[in-house]
């Protein structure tokens, strides 16, 4: 016959497995708030990146690179095989020294993330990024390649880089506060920006007065 004491053990047990499964749920809880604290990153509080995240190459800093580079390589390597591409479309030799290209197979890279990644599009979303590549390959060619063909690579001819010229960026920046200016119609202003060639100066009339 059972004693008043195995109602009190069985209460007793029922209480400690709540309890445990409380605690559990307040870890739970715990861990999540802390990932949403610190932005859902790693134990430095850096944010982890998102699958189909756009990739701003100039903007990471050494260690993002380090990171994110042979990522990018190993799916290039993987795409450059599966759809058997030529080094007419994308040479072999030299494709990471064309900046555009780099950026058209990054953008490839990060929507092909998106499109097979599980979401309410994943029926169309992967015939579309098909579609993309085909007019990225074309376009890669036509735009960016210049004369890299035959396993040989050739660096494009430009009269002049953009960038590392002071007086054109000053040019420039003069440019945009002009049309601030014109914008505000405060008319003209009274100094030119630099650049300017000088005003010619007044003739003299014929009796040799200035």
């Amino acid at each position: 016959m059972a004693s008043g004491f195995d109602d009190i053990f069985a209460e007793l047990t029922n209480i400690n497995a709540e309890q445990v499964l409380l605690s559990e749920r307040v870890k739970l809880l715990e861990e999540q708030l802390s990932a949403e604290a610190t932005g859902g990153g790693d134990a430095d509080g850096e944010k982890e990146r998102q699958v189909g995240e756009p990739v701003r190459w100039h903007e990471l800093d050494a260690e993002q690179r380090a990171v994110l580079w042979p990522q990018f390589v190993s799916w290039v390597i993987w795409m450059a095989d599966r759809y058997e591409m030529t080094t007419d479309q994308l040479p072999r030799q030299c494709w990471w020294k064309h900046g555009a290209v780099v950026e058209e197979l990054t953008a490839l890279w990060t929507s092909y993330e998106s499109a097979y990644a599980s979401g309410e599009d994943g029926g169309s979303a992967p015939y579309l990024w098909q579609d993309a590549l085909a007019r990225a390959i074309e376009r890669m060619g036509r735009f960016w390649l210049g004369a890299c063909r035959n396993g040989q690579h050739k660096a494009r001819h430009r009269d002049a880089a953009w960038s590392g010229d002071a007086d054109y960026l000053a040019l420039l920046l003069a440019a945009g506060e002009l049309a601030q200016l014109l914008s505000a119609g405060e008319g003209e202003p009274d100094s030119d920006p630099p650049g300017t060639p000088p005003d010619e100066p007044p003739e003299a009339d014929e009796d040799g007065d200035g």
